[in-house]
């Protein structure tokens, strides 16, 4: 183990108190849960203090949960700024999930042509009237750790009698950026892995405040995992000569763990070796599993499908496990967990093979667990808060996304990507249903210009969808594949509507989806040379923090669309 950073950091809400004198009041914007701010206000009070201290993260939701009153208000138009250094709709999504949670009444958004980081508010009732607020949305235009220009929330102050506000650099933007800078500093040496854990455990006394709008939260301790996993990514990209965004990086397992306090603030950040343990859990009732399944159960179940076992091994030397059944069918593999935070495809994908099994000449393979390594870190997260994405357990450990690991660049860690060319050389299987899924509620990366860069279409949630990745040659097959499969999901009773639900409130902060709708469901398909099989269905369900009766209905999904895929195959086949 190796020290590379250690700090404690002095809280922003404590500065304001001790340092404010009676009467000098003042508005701040800091990143901090409403509890907190509220208390500080009050101890701000007993001094003689008049103060309001706002959320420096999503103030506009904030305003409208904190201050705004809509009694009597039957629309609403909000005109949002739009920057020439961030996307376009920006403002427009950080005010998500905004529509859904002000009732039946009208809402708008219109962009402004001016970048002044404020959004004007406009209340009008049923009786003519109108009421026009101005809500401040502080941001500061800055160069961040790999030298790309972003337009990021930031404390600010306004004190009475100033001509001018100023920014506040805040504890939770302190703590970020001198952490990023000392791992910058850090001689990481030239050869990839760097290393084998690279461990961030931050104590930060921030609260979960959920949102009334389906799995939504407002998390600031979820929002700096994501902001330090992807910017220490990018980082990496950044020292290997790689472009931003490469998936094929193998920096190691890089792990944020941002943990819950009282009142400290503190960050230590150290290099660990990798481990080779899962994290025991409960068996339950596969078709009504209501959380993800223990790996444990994932092996028996899978032990109980029969046919040829075959296996592949991890960096850190956990089994990657699957099965062949071999029958006079047109071949598919079938495969799930090779993001290990999307967490209803791996049940899904055994619920379906099991009764595939029972089909005389079913001809598949099944590897429901790709990244076991992800999983097992995924599961030591999941302890201290079961409701973050957790994208640090994304990848594998060495840092990866095996999708782009090849046996032409993996060079000694080819690893996990093993099982695939085994599967595909038992079975002959042209097809490969791959199950994944994308985060349920908003994903944010707050000091790193807010929107997750190269991540865009996946900051907000929009319904179940499917993407066909095909050969050249292949385009007839993967239209008739999409028609048939979304033609069955079509019947799964609140499917449809659930999409159409989401995908509504998607439009309305985010704009088009930019998917072709087929049978109801959104649809992507296009030529992508890069997988050895022919043709690839890719399922993305909005599934990384979800539990119970919503866990039921993903993995429910998930397994009707590999049996119905696994039956429009035999007929496309057969007629081809």
């Amino acid at each position: 183990m190796t020290l590379i950073f250690e700090r404690s950091f002095e809280r922003t809400l404590s500065q304001l108190v001790v340092n404010a004198k009676a009467g000098q009041n003042f508005e701040a914007w800091t990143f901090d849960d409403r509890q907190s701010r509220q208390q500080a206000e009050r101890m701000l009070k007993e001094k003689g203090v008049k103060a309001r201290i706002r959320s420096a993260y999503k103030p506009l939701v904030n305003a409208f949960i904190e201050a705004i009153d809509l009694q009597g208000v039957d629309a609403i138009e909000i005109r949002y700024p739009v920057h020439p250094n961030a996307p376009d709709n920006r403002f427009r999504l950080e005010a998500y999930p905004l529509a859904a949670m002000v009732g039946d009444r009208k809402i708008a958004f219109v962009a402004r042509a001016d970048s002044d980081f404020h959004y004007d508010v406009l209340l009008k009732s049923k009786a003519g009237e109108e009421r026009q607020l101005k809500v401040l949305v502080p941001n500061r235009v800055h160069i961040d750790a790999v030298g790309e220009t972003s337009v990021s929330p930031t404390g600010w102050l306004v004190r009475d009698g100033n001509a001018t506000d100023e920014r506040l650099a805040t504890d939770y933007e302190e703590l970020f950026e001198e952490t990023i800078a000392a791992l910058s500093r850090f001689d990481w040496g030239a050869t990839e892995p760097y290393f084998e854990e690279l461990n961030i455990r931050v104590a930060l006394p921030a609260s979960d405040e959920a949102l009334p709008v389906g799995d939504e939260v407002m998390s600031l301790r979820e929002a700096l995992h994501e902001d330090f996993y992807f910017s220490l990514l990018e980082f990496f990209q950044k020292k290997s000569g790689r472009p931003l965004g490469d998936r094929g990086l193998k920096p190691g397992q890089i792990v944020p763990q941002i943990l819950p306090s009282s009142c400290e603030i503190s960050v230590k950040v150290e290099t660990q070796p990798l481990t080779s343990r899962f994290w025991d859990g409960a068996e339950q009732q596969l078709e009504t599993a209501i959380e993800p399944l223990a790996v444990q159960q994932i092996e028996a179940e899978l032990g109980g499908i029969g046919g040829e076992a075959f296996e592949a091994v991890t960096r850190s030397g956990r089994a990657v496990r699957a099965r062949y059944i071999k029958g006079r069918d047109a071949a598919v593999m079938i495969s799930g967990g090779q993001h290990a935070n999307e967490t209803t495809g791996g049940a899904g994908a055994l619920r379906a093979t099991q009764r595939l099994a029972g089909i005389e000449g079913a001809h598949f393979t099944i590897s429901p667990l790709e990244n076991p390594d992800g999983y097992a870190l995924h599961q030591r997260l999941r302890k201290d808060s079961p409701r973050h994405m957790y994208h640090a357990a994304r990848y594998t450990a060495l840092g990866d996304d095996l999708e782009y690991r090849t046996e032409e660049n993996a060079g000694p860690y080819l690893y996990e990507k093993k099982i695939r060319f085994q599967a595909e050389a038992l079975s002959g299987a042209q097809l490969h249903v791959n199950l994944h899924g994308y985060p349920a509620h908003e994903w944010t990366r707050p000091l790193s210009g807010y929107v997750p860069r190269n991540f865009a279409m996946w900051t907000l949630p929009k319904g179940f969808f499917l993407i066909a990745r095909y050969h050249a040659g292949w385009a007839a097959q993967a239209e008739q594949l999409l028609d048939k499969v979304t033609r069955h999901l079509g019947a799964i009773p609140g499917l449809l509507d659930y999409n159409d639900r989401q995908i509504a409130l998607y439009e309305i902060h985010a704009g088009e989806t930019g998917f072709r709708i087929i049978n109801g469901f959104p649809c992507l398909a296009n030529i992508d040379d890069r997988h050895t099989v022919p043709m690839t269905l890719i399922t993305e369900y909005p599934d990384e923090t979800i539990y119970g009766e919503a866990f039921i209905a993903g993995h429910t999904a998930q397994m009707e669309t590999v049996l119905s895929a696994y039956s429009a195959w035999q007929e496309i086949m057969a007629s081809s």
